[in-house]
């Protein structure tokens, strides 16, 4: 579901039709920013990003008329919602129904507070004839892109990419990430999964941010390159994990949704795509250390495996 950051802006990712009439839905970042009036889409969350990345898309929230449930219109396209701007339909994907309803709610909600004065049509006609400029930046800018199950990770480069990386990329970048099934060319666990999915981590020398695939088993928390590698980056003992918690520190390191894994030897620090998220993980992870550790243990060993919020 779509949460509001620390500026007070309704984020979230979503999948968007870019070139009309596709069908093809690319995994976007999207910023919903009633302040600058418009909203805006990035290759991941702009935190990710390397600094001064550009949007993908914007589109000033004067050009919307509607925005509406689309699934009877796209039948094929699961929690599908459609934007009316001008003569364009914007077509995108929510994550589940309630993301859906959530997003059309402030995006709606939205253009009432924008929405320009009958007297403004002349102003509103020349909005429309220069719409396709308004999709997408103008400037261009080549990239250097590493795709991480659907969500590529952006650098700036020198040269101009060919249209066949683009195409690769579009193409490799079709649905979520957050629906891709888990065991995608990995061999059968012997263990049970109590939970998986993609965040991002703070390296342990640089501080750099990346986007990794974690997988929490019975003793273990794993994080992986990509959901399709076989073997972990590191793996993190459950017993070695002294507290899960939202991290207090988020404030001072700029990032949303954020908690750390505490452990003997480092804390972790690894941000979710939304509060839910966030707190699903701390107690998935507060859970298992529970399960597995079991009653009769001291009350600082139990007290480290408490959830919390």
């Amino acid at each position: 579901m779509p949460y509001t950051d620390r500026q007070n802006r309704t984020c979230g990712f979503l999948d968007i039709e870019e070139s009309e009439s596709s069908g093809k839905f690319l995994r976007r970042y999207f910023i919903l920013d009633t302040q600058q009036g418009s909203l805006v889409w990035f290759m991941d969350n702009p935190q990710n990003l390397p600094v001064g990345s550009e949007c993908v898309g914007s589109l000033k929230l004067t050009y919307i008329s509607k925005v509406s449930d689309a699934t009877k219109l796209r039948p094929k396209a699961e929690f599908c919602f459609v934007i009316n701007a001008g003569m364009r339909k914007f077509f995108l994907q929510a994550n589940d129904q309630q993301d859906l309803v959530d997003w059309v709610e402030a995006l709606n909600k939205a253009t009432k507070i924008t929405v320009p004065k009958s007297s403004d049509g002349q102003q509103n006609a020349e909005n429309l004839k220069s719409l396709p400029d308004v999709v997408g930046p103008k400037k261009q800018v080549s990239y250097r892109t590493e795709i991480i199950a659907g969500v590529p990770i952006v650098t700036q480069t020198q040269h101009d990419r060919g249209d066949g990386a683009d195409k690769a990329e579009r193409e490799s970048m079709h649905r979520s990430h957050s629906q891709l099934p888990y065991f995608l060319g990995r061999p059968t666990q012997e263990h049970t999964v109590i939970k998986s999915g993609f965040c991002v981590k703070q390296g342990a020398v640089m501080r750099n941010w990346k986007r990794r695939y974690f997988l929490l088993e019975e003793n273990s928390m794993s994080y992986f390159k990509s959901d399709l590698e076989k073997e972990p980056l590191r793996m993190i003992p459950l017993k070695e994990v002294h507290k899960v918690q939202e991290c207090k520190q988020s404030d001072i390191m700029m990032r949303d949704n954020l908690f750390e894994v505490v452990t003997t030897s480092r804390t972790f620090y690894i941000q979710a795509d939304s509060p839910e998220d966030m707190h699903s993980w701390i107690k998935a992870v507060s859970g298992a250390i529970v399960a597995q550790r079991g009653p009769g243990r001291s009350a600082a060993t139990s007290a480290a495996a408490v959830y919390l919020s």
